[in-house]
C-alpha cells in the first residue's frame, strides 16, 4: 500500500461516488492557489443524503504537505461508514480529501523505504501558506483559497467533531483536543498496542498541556499556556478552532511513519535542563551549516529562480525554518523543566532533528536542480543526518495500512466517545463513562 497522489484520491472517491449513487457525493469546495480542485466526499446520514443531516463530522486530509497518511484514511474511513450503519445514524460524514494538493505534488514520497528516501523529495510549506495555520499567522484578507474553502465547508456544515489526520515522520502516536472527549484513552491506547505503535506520552508540540489518558492532550486555555510548548502561532486561531463556534470539537490524530520506542518512556530525565541546553545548541550549529550554505557564493537566487514556483516554495519553507530555529533554541534554553520524563526529551531531540534536517533537504532540492557546486557537500550532510537520526533512534517502519487502520479507530473511537458524553450529559450522569 502506498501514500495516495491527490488525483489518485480524486479518482477513487469518483469510483467510489459512482458505486454508491444514492448515498455517496464527490464535489468540489474550492481551488488551490495553483489550480487544483479541493475534493470533499461525503456519505449520507442513515436515510438521509449527504450534507443534509442535523450533526456531521469532517474529517481533513492533507493540511501538511510532507504527513500523506491523511489522503489513504480518509478513503478508508468513508468505506467504513459506508458499511456499518452506526456511525451514519442521523450523521453524515465529510471527507476533505487533500486540504492542500499543491504542497502535496511537490512534497512526492509514494512509497519510501528510508528517512533518506522520505527527505529526497521532502516538502513542508512554510507556516503562512498551510491550511489549518494561515489563519493564526495572516490577517483575514491575505489566507489563502485553500483556507477560506476549509472554513466555508466548517460554516456550512457545523461539525459536531472535526478531525484533523497528521503524521510524524518518526516517533509515535497522540492525539491533540480543543475540548476533551471522554473515554478516548483507552480505545486509542488498545489500538496502538495491537498495532505495535508507540505512544507519545510527551511530544514536543504537547508539553505540559492537560493530559486526561496517555497519548491524549487537551489544548489550554486562553491564559493557561503551559511553558515549553512552542508555537509561533496562536493555536486557538487556526481552522481547528472554527468549529468551535458551532460547539463542535477538533481532535488532531498523529500516527508515525517510522516508530521509536525513546518516544514512549516515562522514566524521569536525570538532566532535563542540562539535556535541552546540549539539544538548543546542537540545533543552533545545525541550523548555521545549512544558513551558511543557503547564504553562500551563488546560492542566492535571482530573479530567474523565482519564476520556477517549485523553486520559490522551497526556498520560502527554508527560509522560514531557519529564522523560526533561533525562536525555538532560545525557548528550550530558558524554558527547561526541572523534571521532564525520558520520553520529553527525546520528543525535543527529534523535533530539533527534524528542523535542521528539513531546511537542509529542501535546499539541497534547488541547489539539485540547479546543478550547484555546493549541492553534494549538502548531499552528504542530509544523507549523515538521516542516518543518525534513524539510528539513535532505532526507528522501524509502520506499513501504510497501519497507520491507516491507527487512525480510522482513532477517528471512530473519538466520535463514539463524543456521542457517549453527550449522551451522559444530557442524562445527568457522570461525563467520562463510555457506557
Amino acid at each position: 500500500m502506498c501514500y495516495p497522489t491527490p488525483r489518485e484520491l480524486g479518482l477513487a472517491a469518483r469510483a467510489l461516488a459512482d458505486e454508491h449513487p444514492g448515498e455517496v457525493r464527490l464535489r468540489q469546495a474550492g481551488t488551490s492557489r495553483a489550480g487544483q480542485p479541493l475534493w470533499v466526499l461525503s456519505v449520507a446520514a442513515t436515510g438521509g443524503v449527504p450534507g443534509g443531516a442535523g450533526r456531521d463530522v469532517l474529517v481533513v486530509a492533507g493540511a501538511h504537505a510532507n504527513e500523506p497518511v491523511g489522503g489513504a484514511t480518509a478513503l478508508s474511513l468513508a468505506r467504513r461508514v459506508l458499511d456499518d450503519p452506526a456511525p451514519r445514524a442521523g450523521c453524515g460524514w465529510h471527507f476533505l480529501l487533500c486540504a492542500d494538493p499543491d504542497g502535496a505534488d511537490l512534497h512526492r514520497t509514494p512509497h519510501p523505504h528510508s528517512l533518506l528516501d522520505y527527505h529526497r523529495n521532502f516538502f513542508r510549506p512554510p507556516g503562512p501558506e498551510q491550511p489549518e495555520w494561515a489563519p493564526s499567522l495572516l490577517p483575514a484578507d491575505r489566507l489563502p483559497p485553500e483556507t477560506l474553502a476549509l472554513m466555508a465547508l466548517i460554516d456550512e456544515l457545523r461539525p459536531v467533531l472535526q478531525v484533523s489526520l497528521h503524521a510524524t515522520d518518526l516517533g509515535g502516536s497522540w492525539v491533540q483536543l480543543t475540548r476533551d472527549v471522554p473515554g478516548l484513552a483507552e480505545p486509542f491506547a488498545e489500538s496502538a498496542a495491537e498495532l505495535r505503535i508507540p505512544v507519545e506520552n510527551g511530544p514536543s508540540d504537547a508539553a505540559g498541556w492537560p493530559s486526561p489518558g496517555t497519548g491524549i492532550f487537551v489544548i489550554p486555555q486562553p491564559g493557561s499556556e503551559a511553558a515549553g510548548a512552542f508555537h509561533p502561532e496562536d493555536t486557538r486561531l487556526s481552522t481547528w478552532y472554527h468549529a468551535h463556534r458551532y460547539a463542535g470539537t477538533t481532535a488532531i490524530v498523529e500516527v508515525p511513519m517510522w516508530a521509536s520506542d525513546l518516544v514512549a518512556d516515562p522514566a524521569p530525565h536525570p538532566d532535563p535542563r542540562g539535556a535541552l541546553r546540549m539539544l538548543a545548541e546542537r540545533l543552533t550549529a545545525d541550523a548555521a551549516l545549512v544558513a551558511a550554505v543557503r547564504g553562500g557564493d551563488g546560492v542566492r537566487p535571482g530573479p530567474q529562480t523565482y519564476e520556477d514556483p517549485a523553486a520559490a516554495a522551497l526556498l520560502r519553507a527554508v527560509d522560514w525554518t531557519l529564522e523560526l530555529i533561533p525562536r525555538i533554541a532560545a525557548e528550550w534554553t530558558a524554558g527547561a523543566p526541572a523534571e521532564a520524563t525520558a520520553a520529553y526529551i527525546a520528543s525535543i531531540d527529534a523535533f530539533g532533528r527534524r528542523l535542521s534536517l528539513r531546511a537542509a533537504a529542501m535546499l539541497l532540492r534547488v541547489l539539485r536542480a540547479q546543478g550547484h557546486p555546493a549541492a553534494p557537500g549538502l548531499d552528504r550532510l542530509v544523507t549523515g543526518w538521516c542516518e543518525d537520526f534513524a539510528i539513535c533512534f532505532g526507528a522501524r517502519w509502520v506499513p501504510v495500512a497501519t497507520q491507516v487502520e491507527h487512525q480510522s479507530r482513532t477517528v471512530l473511537a473519538a466520535y463514539d466517545r463524543l456521542l457517549a458524553a453527550g449522551r451522559a450529559e444530557r442524562a445527568g450522569e457522570p461525563i467520562g463513562r463510555a457506557d
